[in-house]
């Protein structure tokens, strides 16, 4: 998939599943240092939102914006995904007092590589939000083009309200 970070090009090692796709196999790390994997994300519809660094301004707004959402909205996961180190994210959420999102590391990229939105040469994951259903399928999926713009906050929302 090609994407751009201030219109300059990126590629990522990959096309994401489409919606109806199980969730592929991967390894994320959680702020305890344990791994999760796919199976983790099974048993509760889930909101996933992929960022590429959370020390950056965008990046921040996304988590802050999901996570005041995930106070109003029941019986969902949030999730934050970034290449970010766990201690990275644990210092970001001190800083900003983030305290209901899930934080998940993919310092190895093992999710990035398995969902298609990994970039390489940036080393980073393209932003998307992905909401998987408690089967594990795929139900909902926005692949930003352009990394420096927010998602579609209120679609993503819109969405869930329909579950």
């Amino acid at each position: 998939m090609n994407v751009t970070m201030h219109g300059d090009p990126l590629t990522t090692v990959g096309e994401a599943p489409e919606v109806g796709s199980l969730l592929p196999e991967f390894t994320v790390l959680n702020k305890a240092g344990e791994t999760l994997t796919t199976t983790d994300f099974s048993g509760q519809t889930t909101l996933i939102s992929v960022i590429p660094n959370i020390n950056t301004s965008v990046c921040s707004v996304q988590t802050k914006h999901f996570n005041a959402d995930a106070d109003k909205i029941q019986n969902i996961r949030f999730v934050t995904i970034s290449t970010n180190t766990i201690a990275e994210q644990s210092d970001w959420c001190a800083a900003e007092g983030v305290k209901k999102m899930e934080m998940l590391s993919d310092a190895k990229a093992s999710f990035g590589r398995a969902m298609g939105v990994f970039a390489p040469e940036a080393g980073i994951n393209t932003r998307s939000i992905f909401i998987i259903d408690a089967s594990g399928k795929i139900v909902y999926r926005e692949l930003l083009h352009e990394q420096t713009n927010e998602p579609d906050y209120s679609a993503a929302l819109n969405f869930l309200d329909t579950l």
